[in-house]
């Protein structure tokens, strides 16, 4: 039986799942054959990317699935090297054509890519293809609150989602807040920081021993009481179904302080700064 998922509603109305599955980098059939099964799983929101290079692979699973398309998020981005507005928009149908499907439900900046300064003309195209129904929601990836801010004054529309690095290495404490002052949802990629050491904390593993669950449930629970949104990775049946059996316990406040005071100056993992990173 799937697990059922609550939901957040965004800025614009529109319900998100508080979970997803984080599609790279599974391509061909056995990307087909993941996804696919994450949804008879019970995830609801496939997280996609043009530089994942696997669009089609997702429309595909969404297709061949029992679950209706309108119980379906699928997620796709915008790649750094098409910022300009005509590009931006071309961009969108292409995501949209590639993955066979007849609209995608939130579509994100992936990078600011802020030394080119043109990530404003792209927001001001999802703006537009969200006005034409391409889109059902838009929001943007590894955005600082400068950028929010910036291409809010200029449209007039804020992101619905920020997808940023949220683990309990780097727990984006100031990040989340202005975020939740302004209405922006936080979603979380690489959640259980790629796998690394985290998952071995001692913290961690005493709470989750006191739970009786896996260090794994005990990290994606911790987010979803920060009410962020986390995009956690795994390509078989057993680990997809463990990742989404977070919903059926809590953590006490003392808990999810002690997991947020692991984090740490450098705790990203690759030292990807979005005030100065480059992603094409």
């Amino acid at each position: 039986m799937a697990t059922k998922i609550p939901g957040y509603e965004l800025n614009d109305g529109t319900t998100l799942p508080a979970i997803g599955f984080g599609t790279y980098p599974l391509t061909g059939e056995e990307g087909v054959e993941s996804f696919l099964g994450a949804l008879e799983t019970g995830y609801r929101l496939l997280d996609s990317a043009v530089n994942y290079g696997n669009e089609a692979e997702v429309g595909e699973a969404v297709r061949r699935s029992s679950v209706p398309r309108e119980q379906v998020w699928v997620t796709s981005k915008l790649p750094g090297r098409d910022h300009t507005f005509d590009r931006a928009l071309a961009a969108i149908e292409g995501s949209v054509e590639r993955s066979g499907l007849e609209y995608l439900d939130l579509y994100l900046i992936h990078w600011p890519n802020p030394a080119e300064d043109l990530y404003v003309q792209a927001w001001r195209a999802l703006v537009e293809a969200h006005r034409r129904g391409l889109v059902r929601s838009i929001g943007v990836s590894n955005f600082l609150p400068e950028h929010l801010e910036r291409v809010s004054d200029d449209t007039g529309v804020m992101p619905s989602v920020n997808q940023v690095e949220l683990h309990p290495y780097f727990p984006q404490v100031e990040q989340r807040s202005w975020e939740v002052e302004h209405g922006v949802r936080t979603q979380s990629w690489s959640p259980l920081g790629r796998a690394s050491s985290v998952l071995r904390e001692p913290v961690i593993e005493q709470i989750a021993s006191a739970h009786g669950r896996s260090t794994a449930q005990v990290i994606l629970r911790w987010h979803h009481q920060l009410g962020s949104i986390p995009l956690p990775k795994a390509a078989g049946p057993e680990r997809q179904r463990e990742n989404l059996e977070i919903f059926d316990f809590s953590l006490s406040e003392e808990e999810v302080a002690s997991i947020t005071a692991l984090g740490r100056p450098d705790g990203r993992n690759k030292g990807q700064d979005p005030a100065v990173h480059q992603e094409f």
